[in-house]
Formats: structure tokens, C-alpha cells, sequence
């Protein structure tokens, strides 16, 4: 009887211990998720393939508590650069990733 109770308790405790873990990676998935949905116009201005960064000039960026304005972001994938140049009108989603406002998805806008 006490063996049962022993295993029964020790279950409990391991499915308490999971949930905070399953928890946090749902809710990470979909803040993720948000953040990356919208995708914001824009005109990319300059291309600096050796800072690796991009200059957009763009509208609002809710996520991000952002007015519309021109400026430089990084990119999470450098190949994006080599496709990219000024002038070119795109869509694209910007995050604060490691305190770095980051290109994470883009695609060209329809003229």
C-alpha cells in the first residue's frame, strides 16, 4: 500500500513539473507567431551588405510600438541582402530579437 502511494505521488509530482514546460512553449509559440504575422509596406532606401543591414522606409509597426519613419535593421538571413536594393517596395515583419530590430520575414510588394 505505501509502495502505491510512493508511486502514485511521485507520478503527480513529474506531471507537475512538466506543465510549467508546456505551458511556456505553447505561449512562446504564439507570441511568435503574432509578432510575425503582420507584415508592414515598405521601401527599401539602402542595402549595406557589409553591415548587414537593410534601410526601409516604413509604416507603423504595432508590434514593435513603432511610428512610421526610415530606418536601418538588421536581417536574420544575410542571403536576403544579395536579393534586396533600393527601391524596391516590399512586405516585410521586423522583431527586437536580442535587443537588435531585425528583418525576420519579408516579400515583395505588389506594384
Amino acid at each position: 500500500m505505501n509502495r502505491m502511494i510512493v508511486t502514485l505521488l511521485l507520478g503527480c509530482v513529474a506531471l507537475l513539473a512538466a506543465t510549467p514546460l508546456l505551458a511556456t512553449s505553447d505561449h512562446s509559440a504564439q507570441r511568435g507567431s503574432a509578432a510575425t504575422g503582420s507584415l508592414v509596406d515598405g521601401e527599401v532606401r539602402k542595402v549595406d551588405k557589409a553591415a548587414g543591414k537593410v534601410t526601409i522606409a516604413h509604416g507603423p509597426l504595432p508590434n514593435l510600438n513603432m511610428p512610421a519613419m526610415t530606418m536601418a535593421f538588421r536581417v536574420s538571413n544575410a542571403a536576403w541582402l544579395e536579393q534586396l536594393k533600393a527601391g524596391d517596395r516590399i512586405r516585410f515583419a521586423a522583431e527586437d530579437v536580442n535587443g537588435v530590430l531585425t528583418v525576420v520575414r519579408w516579400q515583395p510588394s505588389p506594384r
